[in-house]
């Protein structure tokens, strides 16, 4: 029986996950997508996603393929599917792609923000969704201090020990920073992103805030490889996978 290549685009709010890599004993995302989509299709479905995601870690833009024998067209996967996930969890489209297609090999970079509210007063709409922050941010300090994120490095100083991988030299194309009232936005792209390097970067740039490290100091810190020394690892609550980059009509499919 044929089996045909099937990418997802999906969303998800990580909130009441243990991330998206299924692991025994945890509800994941993708072991609640792998189920209803089993179901759909008729036979066991095995996901691959673009990458790991930790848990209460968020998603607005995430994509996964998988092989199937299942004749249903890929343009009516996500209303079915969707029937039978839970509300935080949707398939927003599904298209056919090359047989060698693999939403993590094929991904040629990713951005992920991390939202903090910067407030006295916390706001209850944002709960697990934002880190609330009450101490007051200097952003012309961090920003300062982000462009040095920026270029190809070895960002072992501001990776937590966890998955193994064969190198911590990443290329981060943009560490922007914005604010929009009392909601601030970091903005990191890369070709990948280390075990919980996405957060320890904005824990870093909180610490340049609270004047622990100088903006200068930050080539030193990503030479020195310690992790000691930089920012600490700030909670998932407030980081979401916002863009995802990929080759021909799937990259299309991926473009905001």
């Amino acid at each position: 029986m044929e089996m045909k290549n099937i990418v997802l685009r999906i969303m998800f709010d990580g909130s009441d996950y243990h991330g998206w890599q299924i692991q025994k004993g945890d509800v994941t995302v993708a072991g609640t997508l792998e189920a209803a989509l089993s179901q759909v299709c008729r036979h066991p479905v095995k996901l691959h996603g673009c990458g790991r995601t930790d848990a209460g870690v968020h998603a607005e833009i995430y994509c996964a393929n998988f092989m199937t024998s299942s004749n249903i067209p890929p343009d009516r996967l996500p209303l079915a599917v969707n029937s039978l996930l839970p509300a935080d969890i949707s398939v927003q489209s599904a298209v056919d792609a090359p047989a060698d297609f693999d939403a993590n090999l094929s991904c040629i970079k990713k951005e992920y923000t991390y939202r903090i509210y910067n407030s006295k007063i916390r706001n209850p709409f944002y709960s697990k969704r934002v880190y609330f922050y009450p101490q007051t941010l200097d952003i012309d300090k961090m920003k300062d201090a982000a462009r040095y994120f920026v270029g190809t490095h070895d960002f072992a100083a501001v990776r937590s020990v966890g998955t193994e991988t064969k190198t911590t030299i990443r290329t981060v194309f943009w560490y922007d920073i914005e604010n929009c009232g009392d909601l601030i936005e970091f903005r990191a792209c890369a070709d990948g992103f280390l075990y919980n390097m996405a957060r320890a970067m904005a824990g870093t740039l909180l610490y340049v805030s609270e004047g622990k490290i100088l903006p200068q100091e930050l080539p030193t810190l990503l030479e020195q490889k310690d992790r000691r020394k930089t920012g600490p690892t700030v909670p998932p609550d407030g980081l979401y996978l916002t863009r995802i980059w990929y080759d021909g009509k799937i990259g299309e499919n991926f473009k905001k």
